[in-house]
């Protein structure tokens, strides 16, 4: 049983040797991109006759004929099946979608597209044998998973050169690190960005100007500002998040996060393992680079200040909790007391 990423689909579709395509996977953009990819090539999805697409309470049969269905003045058809609950159906339907699978003729592509619906990998059986199928039928089984930020990084700045722009050393990183990594929020700041360029170089400060910070994106900018003792800026920044009305637990808690995130790498560093494999171990995944930036931190920490700092955190936590206090005030005299930790390494009441 054969599961492919993005790269061999589109090596494949280079070749153009497959016509029975099964897309999943966690990354709703890229499904639908790669739907595009896919079927553009052999019908536009106006043409009646020749792209069919099908919805998870269609009938197989009808699904069925579709696919056997010749093309009508063209070479090739496109049909598409959305969301089909495998596992959820009948005996018969069940089989009935097995046969469709294998049975797909030369002169259409068939594309099993898994939008909505999420697939578990590990000891689905029905699954499996779904995929066992469509590598007989010599197609293509395809997991899109969410790109890691290198791929982000090439895909912004490719994205930028095709617009007309180019983005300076450390542009798309940045870009990244402000709006997240969802690609379809990536492309729309890209493309404000290139339009506010016309035509010049992307650079940082572009980024911090025109682009949509998340809100996590404000809470590490907070963060970071904390570190530094630059308490004007972490205060201002504060004023923002409440204006926002940023729940209070949210915002300690994603500091506190960042905490966690320098325990890990302060450990690791002392034990001479590199970031990339605490990232493996803690389960990162594309979020590597959430701990290649604290480096910067490093030389002002130890592990007595991170004990200070998490029992600032940990009577923040209380105080929020007990509904007894102002939360501004609780955030605000934490920020001071973090300060004075990271600068003087030691607690101040």
């Amino acid at each position: 049983m054969a599961i492919f990423k993005e790269e061999a689909l589109k090596r494949a579709l280079k070749t153009g040797d497959k016509n029975v395509f099964i897309l999943f996977g966690e990354d709703g953009y890229l499904k639908k991109l790669y739907i595009e990819k896919i079927s553009k090539p052999v019908a536009a999805a106006d043409d009646v006759f020749n792209y069919q697409r099908f919805e998870a309470d269609s009938s197989l049969q009808e699904v069925y004929d579709a696919v056997q269905q010749f093309p009508m003045m063209n070479d090739k058809k496109v049909v598409i099946l959305r969301d089909f609950d495998y596992a959820a159906c009948d005996s018969d339907d069940y089989n009935k979608l097995i046969v469709l699978i294998g049975d797909v003729p030369e002169t259409t592509v068939f594309i099993l597209w898994f939008d909505a619906l999420s697939i578990e990998l590990k000891k689905n059986a029905k699954f499996d044998k779904i995929v066992k199928t469509c590598d007989s039928a010599k197609g293509m089984a395809v997991n899109f998973e969410h790109r890691e930020g290198p791929e982000l990084e090439k895909m912004l700045n490719d994205g930028a050169l095709k617009r007309g722009c180019q983005m300076e050393k450390g542009a798309a990183r940045l870009l990244i690190e402000n709006v997240g990594e969802d690609i379809n929020t990536l492309h729309n700041e890209l493309e404000k960005l290139c339009a506010y360029a016309k035509g010049e170089a992307i650079t940082k400060e572009m980024v911090e100007k025109v682009s949509a910070k998340t809100v996590e994106s404000d809470i590490y900018a907070l963060t970071d500002k904390i570190i530094k003792c630059e308490l004007e800026s972490a205060f201002s920044i504060l004023d923002d998040l409440f204006f926002m009305r940023v729940d209070p637990i949210i915002i300690l808690s994603t500091i506190s996060s960042v905490y966690v995130d320098i325990h890990r790498v302060l450990i690791g560093k002392a034990k001479g393992t590199s970031i990339s494999k605490i990232a493996e171990d803690f389960a990162y995944g594309n979020r590597t680079f959430v701990l290649e930036r604290l480096n910067a931190y490093l030389k002002k920490f130890d592990f007595n200040r991170l004990q200070l700092s998490f029992k600032a955190l940990a009577d923040a936590d209380v105080a929020l909790k007990s509904f007894n206090g102002d939360d501004r005030v609780v955030l605000e005299k934490l920020i001071i007391k973090l300060s004075y930790i990271a600068v003087k390494g030691e607690s101040v009441d």
